[in-house]
């Protein structure tokens, strides 16, 4: 099946969100673009906006590739995205806080108790714990993908420590700069006020005995983890301290924060560190970069930890597959947003399907994530199929297969030209309570390779800015 091209239509002609871009690039300079892209490299290395490649002994810190050519959706098209994206933060909510809780959907049969109680994310610390304002997720980043004109799929949704933002904002900034004419020319909807809605997200889910100014900070392992650049970014544009475990200690169940003033109280803490590191009294006893004691005053409810601390059970591509029955579960309604059909290869049956098909499908582990231990079956020669072969007979549980979606491409700018190449979407939804905020836009991650499918920045993806527009 031909994939969808978002900006032209199979007779040709534009469609009308990308004409007021046709008729620029139509009349731009040859060079321009070229020109342009070189100065957005040269900003992106002088604002050091860089991500980490963990394993690999050279260029461990990059700069993401980045296309100046806008990805465009319409105001109709966002709205009826976010409306989707709001039903199923709603849904992943009420899913976290049973299974910590009374567990019903067990009990009625609809999720296995083992896809929890084996998943290594389930943390049974949380079990019959409440968290403040019953909120689990206050920060999601759902992937979404575009077949047609009118239908998006959920690829995966990101609830544990979503990444990203920083690239989106950075994207935009960099835009800007560059392309003034063509935000003067056209109604672009903001994405700078991002920050702005996350720390009124952050203050909204303080605790009850916190004060009516809350202290908020972002906590993050240290200058060595992938997504530094992201932590300090998103530190400074919301004027929070950025602090490490050692910047914290515990006393009375109450997080206080080391200042040269003394120390001074923690009511909200927006972590981008993993469970098992948060505190070695409870989790690994060898973190370094946690906070001894952190789990009773969040027990206690005198902190809150954004995101809760279990979440990443909702990341689980077998949890995945089941969340149209969880949406109707708890909220009695029909998705908005469809899944990707899901082949669960713990089942015999479905097993038996995928090995016969192997090459028409995708492969994915069930707790894989940034594109490793994927198989694109299409695109894999015959000696990766036979090792994922062997690799779902051996252990079937660990893995999901999915059919090789035509993922939507965008006009982009390669070496070759301007040429169609394939997109999704990571919005990022926030979750206070006081409801919640979805900022028009998102991160729009793109594959540079002719034809390929995978888009992230570890397997050699850059970034688009992505254009909510009036049209």
């Amino acid at each position: 099946m031909a994939a969808f091209d978002e900006m032209t239509n199979a007779d040709g002609s534009i469609r009308p969100a990308y004409a007021p871009l046709a008729e620029w690039l139509r009349t731009a300079p040859p060079d321009l673009l070229t020109y342009r892209r070189q100065e957005a490299e040269l900003l992106f290395r002088r604002i050091g906006v860089t991500f980490a490649v963990y394993g690999e002994k050279e260029a461990q810190e990059r700069i993401i590739p980045f296309d100046i050519i806008p990805r465009i959706m319409t105001t109709k098209e966002w709205r009826g995205l976010t409306q989707g994206l709001e039903q199923r933060v709603k849904a992943l909510n009420a899913f976290l806080k049973d299974i910590y809780g009374r567990q019903e959907i067990l009990k009625a049969g609809i999720v296995p108790p083992d896809l929890i109680y084996l998943n290594p994310a389930f943390r049974p610390e949380m079990a019959g714990k409440s968290v403040p304002h019953d909120l689990y997720v206050q920060i999601a980043g759902i992937d979404v993908v575009r077949v047609d004109a009118d239908t998006f799929y959920v690829l995966e949704d990101n609830a544990r420590t979503p990444s990203g933002v920083s690239y989106m904002m950075e994207n935009r900034e960099v835009m800007i700069r560059l392309f003034p004419e063509l935000f003067g020319q056209n109604r672009v909807a903001p994405v700078e006020n991002y920050t702005d809605e996350l720390l009124a997200t952050l203050t909204s889910i303080a605790p009850n005995s916190a004060s009516s100014d809350p202290t908020v900070v972002l906590m993050t392992p240290g200058q060595f983890n992938s997504a530094y650049y992201e932590h300090s970014f998103l530190a400074d544009k919301l004027g929070i301290e950025l602090v490490e475990g050692s910047d914290l200690f515990v006393k009375d169940e109450v997080v206080y924060m080391r200042t040269t003033k003394g120390p001074q109280r923690v009511d909200v803490i927006y972590r981008r560190i993993d469970d098992e590191f948060l505190d070695p009294l409870v989790f690994r006893p060898d973190s370094t970069i946690g906070v001894p004691g952190l789990m009773s005053a969040y027990h206690a409810g005198n902190v809150t930890l954004a995101n809760a601390v279990g979440t990443g059970v909702a990341d689980d591509k077998a949890i995945y597959s089941y969340m149209p029955d969880i949406l109707r579960f708890y909220l009695g309604e029909e998705p908005i947003l469809k899944n990707v059909p899901t082949w669960r290869c713990r089942e015999p049956e479905a097993l038996s399907y995928v090995l016969d098909h192997l090459p028409e499908l995708v492969v994915k582990e069930v707790h894989g994530s940034g594109g490793y231990g994927m198989l694109v079956g299409p695109h894999a020669s015959k000696q990766e199929l036979e090792t994922f072969r062997k690799k779902l007979q051996q252990d079937p549980e660990g893995f999901i297969a999915q059919p090789t979606l035509a993922l939507s491409t965008c006009p982009t700018f390669v070496e070759s030209g301007i040429a169609p190449r394939h997109v999704d979407l990571r919005p990022f939804v926030l979750c206070g309570a006081d409801g919640v905020r979805i900022i028009p836009g998102g991160l729009t991650r793109v594959a540079l390779k002719d034809g390929s499918l995978v888009v992230n920045s570890s397997q050699g993806g850059g970034t688009k800015d992505t254009w909510v527009m009036d049209v």
